[in-house]
C-alpha cells in the first residue's frame, strides 16, 4: 500500500540507482514524476511497488539523458515527461497510423453533436509492453420482429465468449425493465461494431451498447462528445474495466486531434475512480474545463448525461414510467411494436359464405361455385 514510508523508501531506491549509474541527481519533482510512473503501472492510486522494476530503472537513465540534453544539473519533472513521451513515439506507429485514419475522415468518428442510435465506445490495443485506447462508433438499430438482441460481432464470427456473454447480459437488462408491464419485447434489434474487421472480446461496451438502443428506442439523440466505457449487470448496475486511463487518454488525443470544444469528455464507472492515473496533459485539460470525466454507477444515471433527458422511474403501482422521461418513450414505442407483432398475426376475417339459391330469382349465388352441368 502507498504511505509515507514506502514513499521514502522508493525514494531511497531512486538514489541509489543514481549512484550506480552514475546519473545526474533528481529534484523533488523529478522523483515526484517517476513515482506517479510506478503507481500508474500498478493500476491504482494507492498502490507501489516497494522494488524498481527493469522499466523504472530505464526510465530514470532516459530522464538523464533529456537532462543532460537540456544541460541541467538535475533531474527534473520535465525530463521525466520528455523521456516518457520519447518512449511512447518509438512504439506508437500502429497508433499514428490510426490517428492519421480518423483525421483522414477514412475512420469515421464524430465527437461533436447528436446522433440517435450511435455511440463512441472505448477499447484497448496491446502491443507487446505498449498500450493505447481508441474509440469505435457503435450503432444500433431497432424494428419490428422477435430475434430480439443481434450481436453482429458474433453473427460474423469476430467476438470471443465474453463480449457475447455483456450482449446477452444486456438483453436480460432490457426484459427486466420494460418486458415486465404486461407486454412482450417483440422487436428486432442488431449492434454493431462499425469499421471493424478483427476479433474483440471483454463486456467493458455492454453498458455503452444498452445506451445505443435506448437511443435508438427512444429516438432521443445521443451526444457525440461522451464515450463511454463500462460493463453492466442485468440490474442496469455499471461494474469496472480495465485499461481506464489508456481508454479516456486515448479518446482525448482525438477529441484534441478534432478540437477540443470543452463539452466533451468520457463516461467511466465510478469504481474505476481509485484507478485513474491519467498524464498531465489530460488533467490539465479537466482541470480547465475543456475535457470531462464523468463517473457513473447505473444506466439511468449514464443515459441522462449522454442525452441531457431525465431517464425516470417507473410507478410501482402502474409499472409506467413519466410521461416526458426517456423511459417513458422507450416503453411506449415497444408497447407499439408489441401491438403491431399481435397485428400481424391475427389470420384474415374471410366474409361468410351461404348456401343455396337467391331469393329473388332462383339463381345460384355468385358466391357458390358453379356446378357442372351433365347432358
Amino acid at each position: 500500500d502507498l504511505n509515507n514510508d514506502v514513499l521514502l523508501k522508493f525514494a531511497s531506491s531512486i538514489k541509489q540507482v543514481t549512484k550506480e549509474h552514475k546519473l545526474k541527481p533528481f529534484d523533488p519533482s523529478g522523483v515526484a514524476s517517476i513515482i506517479e510512473q510506478a503507481v500508474r503501472k500498478a493500476g491504482s492510486q494507492d498502490k507501489i511497488s516497494t522494488q524498481l522494476s527493469v522499466d523504472v530503472v530505464d526510465l530514470a537513465v532516459e530522464a538523464n539523458y533529456w537532462a543532460q540534453k537540456m544541460d541541467r544539473s538535475v533531474i527534473s519533472r520535465q525530463d521525466v515527461e520528455s523521456a516518457i513521451e520519447e518512449r511512447r513515439l518509438r512504439v506508437s506507429m500502429f497508433q499514428e497510423k490510426l490517428k492519421n485514419l480518423i483525421e483522414k475522415g477514412t475512420l469515421m468518428l464524430q465527437t461533436r453533436g447528436e446522433v440517435v442510435g450511435q455511440i463512441n465506445g472505448l477499447s484497448v490495443y496491446m502491443l507487446g509492453d505498449h498500450s493505447f485506447g481508441k474509440p469505435s462508433k457503435i450503432t444500433a438499430t431497432t424494428s419490428l420482429g422477435s430475434a430480439g438482441v443481434i450481436n453482429v460481432e458474433r453473427e460474423a464470427r469476430l467476438s470471443g465468449p465474453t463480449h457475447n456473454k455483456g450482449v446477452l447480459i444486456l438483453s436480460g437488462y432490457l426484459k427486466g425493465k420494460f418486458g415486465s408491464s404486461g407486454h412482450p419485447l417483440s422487436l428486432d434489434a442488431s449492434l454493431c461494431f462499425e469499421q471493424n474487421y478483427s476479433h474483440i472480446d471483454g463486456d467493458s461496451a455492454s453498458s455503452t451498447e444498452i445506451y445505443a438502443l435506448l437511443s435508438s428506442l427512444s429516438g432521443i439523440p445521443i451526444k457525440q462528445g461522451i464515450a463511454v466505457t463500462g460493463s453492466v449487470n442485468q440490474l442496469g448496475e455499471v461494474q469496472a474495466i480495465g485499461g481506464v486511463n489508456e481508454k479516456i487518454e486515448g479518446f482525448f488525443d482525438v477529441c484534441k486531434l478534432q478540437g477540443l470544444t470543452g463539452e466533451q469528455g468520457v463516461m467511466i464507472p465510478v469504481a474505476n475512480v481509485p484507478y485513474l492515473m491519467l498524464r498531465n496533459e489530460v488533467l490539465e485539460a479537466v482541470k480547465q474545463g475543456q475535457f470531462h470525466i464523468y463517473p457513473v454507477s447505473t444506466i439511468d444515471q449514464g443515459i441522462e448525461i449522454l442525452t441531457g433527458v431525465d431517464a425516470g422511474q417507473c410507478d410501482p403501482a402502474t409499472g409506467q414510467y413519466p410521461e416526458g422521461t426517456l423511459n417513458y418513450y422507450v416503453s411506449k414505442r415497444l408497447l407499439e411494436l408489441a401491438k403491431t407483432l399481435r397485428s400481424f398475426g391475427k389470420p384474415p376475417t374471410a366474409p361468410k359464405k351461404t348456401k343455396g339459391k337467391d331469393k329473388k330469382n332462383g339463381e345460384p349465388k355468385k358466391d357458390d361455385p358453379p356446378k357442372e352441368i351433365v347432358k
